[in-house]
């Protein structure tokens, strides 16, 4: 059980390795959904709860993952691609990679918004080196969610469940990859 086990997480940690090879769509046309989505995810996380627009306009930044996809049956995988925002501006995309091992079983997906309250948290995300540790978790969206923020090292998660059968809104182990504008449209 142990070899099959290691296998199956082997082969889920390679597929999110494959999504992951770069953070931007590929196309012109991806690019355009991916901005709707995006626009699309803000506009209903504000208009669940409206405390949370004077947040965005207040931080240095953001990330918003319009879709993310998360499955597992003992190991699990998440993915989901969206777009950085700094000082009101569109800077680039990333991507957001997750695997799992333990008891768990289901699939879910979800809008996740990372709120950058600093620039040093701002550029601790674009560097490439920022991930959630395992104990790391975010706030379910509800009416009022941002007045009652919690920030851990200036950087505070939304999620907004779209449907699935997981209950949690755990989000260690997630890792980032970000591609500038710039670079996207080279």
């Amino acid at each position: 059980m142990g070899i099959r086990l290691l296998c199956v997480a082997s082969i889920t940690v390679g597929s999110i390795a494959l999504f992951a090879c770069s953070a931007a769509p590929q196309t012109p046309q991806e690019r355009l959904e991916l901005t709707v989505d995006s626009t699309a995810a803000i506009s209903n996380f504000t208009a669940q709860d409206p405390s949370l627009a004077d947040l965005l306009k207040d931080s240095d930044g953001y990330a918003i993952f319009p879709e993310v996809g998360k499955g597992a049956v003992a190991v699990g995988a998440s993915y989901g691609q969206g777009e950085v925002w700094e000082g009101g501006k569109r800077i680039g995309f990333a991507d957001m990679t997750a695997a799992t091992i333990g008891a768990s079983f289901g699939a879910q997906t979800f809008a996740e918004l990372i709120v950058f309250r600093t620039p040093a948290a701002s550029r601790r995300f674009q560097s490439g080196q920022f991930t959630f540790d395992a104990g790391a978790s975010a706030v379910v969206l509800k009416a009022g969610a941002a007045n009652d923020v919690k920030w851990e090292n200036d950087i505070a998660v939304f999620v907004d469940p779209k449907g699935g059968l997981m209950a949690d809104a755990s989000i260690g182990g997630q890792q980032f990859k970000f591609t500038t504008w710039s670079q996207a449209n080279q």
